[in-house]
C-alpha cells in the first residue's frame, strides 16, 4: 500500500501470525484471555498496546484466535472502549506536539507542512468515523481545543 503524502511505497508493518488455529502450546482459556484484556485496559493500556503486551509477556500470539473476538470488541462489551478511536487519538497527540513546537519555532516550515498533513489526516479520519457511526454526527475537530480531547 502506498504512503499517503510521500509518493513512496510502504514496506514496514506488522505481520499477523500465519496460523489460523490456536497453538497447541497455549495454556490460556478464552475467558482468561478476556480477563487479561480487561485488566490491562483498566490499567490504562490502549488496544494495540494490550495486544503487544499479551504477545510479549503472556505468549498469546493472537487474541482473536483464542477468544473469537477482537480486543476492541472485548473492551466494548465491558464498557472500557475510549470515546475516541485509538488512531484518531494518536494523530491528535501528534498535532498537539507540532503546535507546541511551532509556538517556539515560528520559522519551521517543515513542521508547519507536517501539521497541515496531520490535520488533513485527522479530518479525513473523522469523516470516515462519522460515516460508520463511531463518532456522533455533530462531532467537530478544532485544533485550538485538541489538547482537551486527549487530556
Amino acid at each position: 500500500m502506498a504512503r499517503m503524502h510521500s509518493r513512496r511505497k510502504g514496506k514496514a508493518g506488522s505481520k499477523k501470525p500465519i496460523r489460523k488455529t490456536v497453538p497447541s502450546w497455549l495454556r490460556y482459556k478464552p475467558k482468561e484471555v478476556e480477563l487479561l484484556v480487561v485488566k490491562l485496559a483498566k490499567e490504562g493500556y490502549a488496544p494495540s498496546k494490550i495486544g503487544l503486551f499479551l504477545r510479549d509477556t503472556y505468549g498469546i500470539p493472537d487474541v482473536k484466535l483464542v477468544t473469537k473476538k477482537k480486543i476492541t470488541q472485548i473492551l466494548k462489551e465491558n464498557n472500557l472502549l475510549p470515546e475516541l478511536p485509538e488512531d484518531l487519538t494518536a494523530l491528535i497527540k501528534k498535532s498537539i506536539a507540532l503546535i507546541k513546537h511551532l509556538e517556539k519555532n515560528h520559522q519551521d516550515k517543515t513542521a508547519k507542512r507536517g501539521l497541515q498533513l496531520t490535520e488533513s489526516k485527522i479530518k479525513r479520519l473523522i469523516k470516515y468515523y462519522k460515516k460508520v457511526k463511531k463518532l456522533p454526527a455533530d462531532y467537530k475537530y478544532e485544533s485550538e481545543k485538541a489538547g482537551l480531547l486527549v487530556g
